[in-house]
């Protein structure tokens, strides 16, 4: 494996690795997240901490705290410790620590990637808009999709930080889903505009290229902090209207209308309800597609810590229960 100038080391441990050494010492490089000193009941602090790498992440403790080196959250440190279990979650109790030297890793080794082609996504996500028949809404897409620093974003974004399709090229997976879905259920409903449906698709979340950022890990920009998503994509729309001829001002406000509405409800973050058959559609399918792509999410994280297939998952936060992938017993 290469990058630039450099030849690596192939990481040769992962995170989907470690249930094969359970109560084994392991040695590996990891991204560090999550770090936080905590107090013990003799008063002497340990230190908690979450490693990931492409793979997945898995809570560690280092209960010695004086052992520990100088890293900050987001850095590549080598660690040795044993693989165990609490309260039945795997974990690593860690003995050692260190930073790791630019030399001794890729970074592609620890960042989630789409298992897709970017490629491949990218010319689907295209194809799509030049099926267009509206030309205004062609016209708006092409602004985004023709904008060389957009579409180097939108072609590596995340589209989270932490829930659904969180990695390299997940918010372009998310977007090229959802074209797909708004192509077969344009079809089942006539009163669907199906144009303005995929527009929905396509710039729901563009606000995300700017609230979030991403590296050996992902957080919320400044911005998006202060600003979100839904905003910064009204925003960058408006911007992009402007400079285009003659954009309608009816399909401008439906298309805003959209964005502004896509979390279909006040206390989910929406600004507006969805009031059109697009905005009420588009709300349900990109609920949809977030779901099961969390679902699919927590069943590899669920057999990457040693669950059997018919094992329900640990509780996940993000839906409320635990889940259990019908595959595991159908299967049998």
């Amino acid at each position: 494996m290469t990058s630039g100038p450099f030849s690596f080391p192939m990481k040769d441990l992962y995170i989907t690795d470690l249930t094969r050494f359970e109560n084994q010492q392991v040695t590996g490089f990891f991204v560090a997240s999550a770090k936080q000193f905590r107090a013990k009941k003799d008063s002497s602090r340990y230190l908690a901490v979450n490693l990931a790498d492409r793979t997945g992440q898995i809570e560690c403790r280092m209960w010695d705290a004086s052992e520990v080196g100088d890293f900050n959250n987001g850095d590549v440190i080598k660690v040795k410790g044993l693989v165990c279990r609490y309260q039945e979650k795997l974990q690593i109790n860690l003995d050692k620590i260190r930073l790791a030297a630019p030399g001794e890793y890729d970074l592609a080794d620890f960042v989630p990637h789409t298992v897709r082609s970017i490629d491949e996504m990218w010319a689907e996500l295209n194809g799509f808009v030049d099926s267009f028949s509206n030309v205004h809404l062609k016209a708006l897409l092409r602004a985004f999709l023709d904008d060389q620093e957009i579409a180097g974003a939108l072609r590596h974004a995340p589209a989270a930080k932490a829930l659904h399709h969180a990695w390299i090229g997940g918010l372009l997976e998310h977007i090229v889903s959802l074209l797909g879905l708004c192509e077969l259920t344009a079809k089942h409903y006539p009163e669907i505009d199906r144009d303005l449906l995929m527009t929905a698709a396509v710039l729901h979340d563009i606000g995300k290229l700017r609230e979030l950022s991403w590296g050996t890990s992902f957080d919320y920009t400044l911005e998006g902090q202060l600003v979100g998503h839904i905003s910064i994509g009204v925003a960058m729309v408006e911007s992009k209207i402007a400079q285009l001829d003659s954009f309608p001002q009816d399909l401008r406000i439906l298309v805003l209308h959209l964005i502004l509405s896509h979390h279909g409800k006040y206390e989910f973050g929406s600004p507006k309800l969805p009031m059109i058959p697009e905005a009420v559609l588009f709300n349900y399918l990109d609920d949809l597609d977030a779901k099961m792509q969390t679902m699919r999410s927590e069943f590899a994280r669920a057999e990457a810590a040693g669950k059997a297939p018919d094992q329900m998952t640990d509780w996940v936060r993000a839906m409320e229960r635990p889940l259990l992938n019908t595959n595991g017993l159908l299967k049998r």
